[in-house]
């Protein structure tokens, strides 16, 4: 049987931007919905989703209700399911970091974007782990997982790596 690969894909700091908590669009404000996207994340998951993937990309995301319901808003204001064609229906998400695990098999995912290498240290039984964009501080409090994944710092990169 054919192994179809399907993607999963952290929101904060890996489509939504980090901002400055202090900062009048910082997600953490009540400006949140402006809130930018990180450069080229709905270009390359509309890529993504369109070719290698075929309707198999995932949001898997870890934070409490509230933030839940700020993510679901923010999404439908920056109208990212028209522009990246994945639909509402597969965005998931989990109270607990390690819950990502439980989810990704659940859904069969084969590889996955996140930002905190913790989290892909939970995600080992994947092929493809890819830390984006992560801080010297998250590489260092978790550099044992490392060795498990790619860094990439950019969509662009990203991108060129799972749709050549």
């Amino acid at each position: 049987m054919e192994n179809i690969e399907k993607l999963g894909v952290d929101i904060g700091g890996v489509i939504i931007a980090n901002q400055d908590v202090n900062a009048d669009t910082s997600f953490m404000s009540k400006n949140y919905l402006s809130t930018p996207a990180l450069a080229d994340a709905f270009i390359e998951l509309k890529k993504l989703n369109e070719g290698r993937f075929r309707d198999r990309v995932y949001l898997v995301s870890k934070c409490g209700p509230s933030v839940q319901s700020k993510t679901r808003k923010w999404l439908k204001h920056n109208h990212f399911y028209e522009t990246t064609g994945i639909p509402e229906d597969k965005v998931h998400f989990c109270m607990e970091r390690r819950e990502k695990a439980e989810i990704s098999l659940s859904l069969g995912l084969t590889a996955f974007v996140d930002d905190r290498l913790e989290i892909l240290g939970y995600l080992k039984h994947m092929r493809d782990l890819f830390l984006f964009n992560p801080t010297k501080e998250e590489v260092e409090a978790n550099k044992e997982h490392l060795p498990l994944v790619k860094v990439v710092r950019t969509w662009s990169e990203l991108g060129a790596l799972l749709n050549p």
